[in-house]
């Protein structure tokens, strides 16, 4: 089954410029954008935990310059 969308003038003309070539619909185009998209491989909960904690670090300045980390190192 097919149906209609509507898009604005910009829009349109981005999907034109992703085709791969000039005759390919827009719903190949549209296609291979959602499969991009898609995360077939979906982070881990352990992951996301230290990517969250990672984050807090940043915030709270718990971070440090890579001239003090090869300062701490011996490797200036």
């Amino acid at each position: 089954m097919k149906t209609t969308i509507q898009i604005d003038v910009e829009t349109k003309k981005q999907l034109e410029e992703l085709k791969i070539y000039p005759k390919e619909p827009f719903s190949s185009v549209i296609k291979r954008i959602i499969k991009l998209k898609i995360d077939e491989e979906p982070l881990s909960k352990e992951t996301i935990r230290k990517i969250e904690i990672a984050l807090r670090n940043i915030k709270e300045g718990k971070v440090y310059t890579t001239k003090e980390v090869k300062k701490r190192l011996g490797i200036e």
